[in-house]
């Protein structure tokens, strides 16, 4: 994609939300807000397409291509090549958004958290984006199991294969996971103390499972059908100093958390991958102060291209590198 920083402006209502939706859409294969795919297409067409073109890299071209249908699945194109899926354009390309509902990474519970870093996982390193979902699947057979055996449907024993995948999965989920945030950790503090979020950290609080562990409370899961102990019960804490922010931050420190770890995972999908992600931000700047606006347009343009939304230019306080007008749904790049 093109470097620089794209401001949209647009009054409220009028789809500065949408386009960057779309954005997502055309570049990941789904959409941020939901994942009913009928929802993507105006009330009362049958279709919807978006095609986006753009450069991978100095003299590498990409095009790219989502078509959706009423009733059908979605379609994904790459270079005018069809994919199996559309959502495979997340390996083609990377993008990274930032909604006011994504403070819910602070202040929402530790799910919300581990899902947060599991997808962080994937778009850092690919090849470990399956292992979360792997790792569940085990826990779903595993509690299965439990609860067979719980109402004398089959024995204690049948639980046991399950409990040496969830150990097997499990050791490498927690790795991988201390492995992403030790990528992050040193971008994430930087970033938000540009910020003006002093002795900001990631910490993630877990232990990998084991086969001894699981066995010593087999009786309690057994009574609960469910695995009382793992990875998928963990949880990230993301602090200033030592105040945890999800209990102690104010709702601006959390906002600036929340884009200091995207921003830190910008960087790493640059350092890791060759190319950096395209960064769609919605409604960013209304709540930030003048110096930290300027901090974060700063930070931002360094790291590839970026779409900001706002009501009115007078919101960006550097000059953008282009101006897109949105009224009524129709969207005008400012000459």
């Amino acid at each position: 994609m093109e470097p620089g920083v794209v401001l949209v402006v647009g009054p409220n209502g009028a789809g500065k939300t949408n386009l960057l939706e779309s954005l997502h859409v055309g570049t990941q294969g789904f959409s941020p807000r939901t994942r009913s795919d009928a929802q993507l297409i105006r009330f009362g067409d049958a279709a919807a397409r978006i095609a986006l073109a753009g450069r991978r890299a100095p003299g590498v071209p990409i095009s790219l291509e989502v078509t959706l249908r009423v009733g059908q699945g979605k379609q994904g194109k790459v270079n005018g090549a069809t994919l199996r899926a559309a959502e495979q354009l997340r390996s083609e390309v990377s993008t990274l958004v930032f909604t006011p509902d994504r403070l819910a990474v602070v202040k929402g519970g530790p799910s919300v958290r581990r899902a947060y870093l599991d997808r962080a996982l994937g778009r850092i390193r690919p090849a470990r984006a399956e292992l979360p979902a792997h790792y569940a699947a085990a826990v779903g057979q595993r509690n299965a199991a439990l609860r067979r055996a719980g109402m004398g449907l089959s024995t204690r024993d049948a639980v046991a294969p399950w409990t040496e995948q969830v150990v097997a999965l499990g050791v490498e989920l927690v790795a991988a996971r201390r492995e992403a945030l030790d990528l992050l950790g040193s971008a994430f503090a930087a970033h938000a103390d540009e910020l003006g979020l002093p002795d900001a950290a990631l910490a993630y609080e877990g232990e990998p499972p084991t086969a001894d562990a699981l066995d010593a409370r087999l009786d309690r899961d057994l009574e609960r059908g469910t695995t009382g102990l793992g990875p998928h019960l963990d949880d990230v804490q993301i602090r200033s100093g030592t105040r945890d922010l999800r209990q102690f931050g104010s709702q601006g420190e959390q906002r600036l958390a929340v884009l200091s770890f995207l921003l830190a995972e910008a960087e790493a999908i640059r350092e890791r991958r060759g190319t950096p992600p395209l960064l769609l931000l919605d409604d960013v700047l209304s709540e930030l102060d003048p110096v930290r606006r300027r901090t974060l347009a700063a930070q931002v343009g360094r790291l590839g291209q970026a779409v900001i939304t706002a009501t009115t230019t007078d919101a960006m306080p550097v000059e953008p590198d282009q101006v897109v007008d949105v009224t009524q749904g129709e969207a005008r790049v400012r000459r």
